[in-house]
């Protein structure tokens, strides 16, 4: 047998007193080989990134293991001291962080920052030989004209091109480890799919170990060679990736694997007679820059003639590509941006060039969910501030605005005391009801989601999922649906609407988008879903 380059033995992480349970890691054993991949599932707070945290040492002083040993390549990193480990990472293990635009330093450019991991672990190298592998790591992970891309800033890369430089670093210095933690979560599903293959072939080609952390088992599917599932800081199943996605053992894998939305769309649901649309949206132009302070500059234009209609209690979903105009159409529509040109009409009013003050009437009536709901909501105000804050701002009183929070957090399934607490105090799918709670409180015509999914895990994600359906037919709401995920899409959206270049390329009901795909940008997109083996079978459940 090969020796692992990471054995973790019975590794305990304790909480802080008071915390939700006694360990972030209890017991926790698990084994990378030289050229496999293991990919380390389960839901937020399984303490998957507190793993990767412990083994590249990145642990803050409130978490110190207790117990068990962390091996890299026969090594112990939980003893070695800090001089040490700066030296293991970026030499021997290496991490690919969920963000990197976050992870990498917005004032320093592309080739710099690669530059930085040669010369801290490549003393042989001079600066000629240095300059010279930043070229070729750049061209190993397939981005195009290195030497142009190596003097770009990070904000002048799309999110797929930074995450190659995030790994381009990460393999700098050829480690025998790297952590993948939620790499692709926030990309699109043809970025995505280009990201996993490039992963796949460049361990191969290294045989390197890696550490894959994920909540997506369509992703699992496609590159895993091993699973480790964990719940609650414990590992409660493990296995290859036939096994344990066609026959899971636990029950609480069952769960996350039944959980995961089908690709196929649900039959069609029964249809209203035609009414007039709730949203009309005509010929929406919106271009940005073209003028310069002396009249010149390059002008962009995210959207070009976008033309579309949403009917009373229908779900219209919005897929396409990074930079495809999807989260544009979104702020023009809820006129966080003002469009260029076109029409944008809520019950045959057109709101499209309103003033400010004419716009007034009409903000209640277009509602947005965002993807990060921490970040939207005030850490300051409780719950029922949130809540409140805007019915009161159109005239309500303290009194009825508070009764009207009280209903709608029992609508989204919390409890009353929800209400008195902070965002912080509350999970992400909680954050994420709150938040569709608080857009709920303007009663609006239309509410916006704006990849209001995408971050959560599957389990939670199908609560949120579940909860839209049901205020959706409940309430006979209207919904915009922007996603990158097409299994999302096919779950929840009657219509889909798909974009490229800013333009509208093909539209339809999802049944027939999904069964036959017209426009080869569809057909493309479509291939490049990760699809989930026989686990997309009700079998794989029982």
């Amino acid at each position: 047998m090969t020796e692992p380059v990471l054995s973790i033995r019975g590794l305990t992480v304790p909480l802080p007193r008071g915390a939700d349970r006694a360990n972030a890691i209890e017991g926790l054993s698990l084994d990378v080989a030289p050229g496999e991949i293991v990919c380390v599932v389960g839901e937020s707070g399984s303490g998957k990134s507190v793993t990767a945290s412990a083994v590249m040492g990145l642990l803050p002083p409130i978490l110190t293991p207790s117990a068990g040993e962390i091996l890299l390549q026969g090594e112990n990193v939980l003893k070695v001291g800090a001089a040490r480990l700066r030296r293991l990472r970026g030499s021997r293990m290496a991490m690919v962080f969920q963000e990197p635009m976050t992870a990498l330093n917005p004032v320093l450019k592309v080739g710099a920052q690669i530059d930085e991991m040669l010369k801290a672990h490549s003393e042989r190298l001079n600066a000629e030989a240095r300059r010279a592998r930043v070229l070729d790591l750049l061209a190993d992970v397939h981005l195009p004209d290195p030497p142009s891309l190596a003097r770009a800033y990070p904000h002048q890369l799309s999110g797929g091109q930074r995450q190659r430089v995030m790994i381009a670093m990460a393999l700098a210095n050829d480690p025998a480890l790297i952590i993948a933690d939620e790499p692709t979560t926030a990309l699109d599903v043809t970025t995505q799919a280009q990201i996993l293959k490039l992963l796949k072939e460049l361990q191969a080609r290294r045989d390197a170990g890696i550490l894959f952390i994920t909540h997506d088992f369509g992703v699992v599917s496609e590159i895993a060679d091993r699973v480790v599932v964990m719940q609650k800081g414990r590992l409660v199943e493990e296995g290859s990736v036939d096994a344990v996605l066609t026959r899971p053992q636990h029950p609480y894998t069952q769960m996350l694997i039944a959980a995961v939305p089908k690709a196929e769309p649900p039959p069609p649901r029964p249809r209203q007679p035609p009414a007039a649309p709730i949203l009309a949206v005509r010929d929406l132009t919106k271009t940005y820059g073209g003028r310069g302070l002396f009249g010149g500059g390059r002008a962009v234009t995210a959207l070009d003639g976008v033309s579309f209609a949403l009917q009373p209690g229908e779900t219209l979903g919005i897929v396409g590509e990074s930079g495809s105009g999807k989260s544009t159409l979104a702020r023009c529509i809820a006129r966080f941006v003002d469009p260029s040109a076109g029409h944008i009409r809520v019950g045959g009013d057109d709101i499209a060039h309103c003033t400010p003050r004419a716009l007034r009437p009409y903000r209640r009536r277009i509602q947005m969910i965002f993807q990060d709901p921490y970040r939207s909501l005030n850490p300051r105000r409780t719950v029922g501030q949130a809540i409140i804050e805007g019915p009161m701002n159109y005239g309500l009183s303290r009194e009825a605005a508070l009764a009207r929070a009280a209903r709608l957090i029992d609508l989204v399934g919390l409890d009353a005391g929800a209400l008195g607490r902070y965002p912080h105090e509350f999970s992400g799918g909680q954050r994420q009801r709150i938040a569709i709670a608080r857009a709920l409180a303007m009663e609006p015509d239309v509410l916006i989601a704006d990849e209001a999914v995408s971050a959560l895990d599957v389990s939670v994600q199908r609560q949120v999922l579940e909860l839209l359906e049901d205020l959706r037919e409940r309430l006979n709401l209207s919904i915009l649906f922007i996603t990158h995920d097409l299994r999302v899409a096919a779950r929840l959206c009657d219509r889909l609407i798909v974009m490229l270049n800013g333009q509208i390329v093909e539209e339809g009901p999802t049944g027939s988008l999904f069964a036959n795909p017209r426009h080869a940008y569809t057909q493309a997109l479509f291939a490049a879903a990760p699809k989930m083996r026989a686990a997309e079978t009700a079998e794989a459940t029982g």
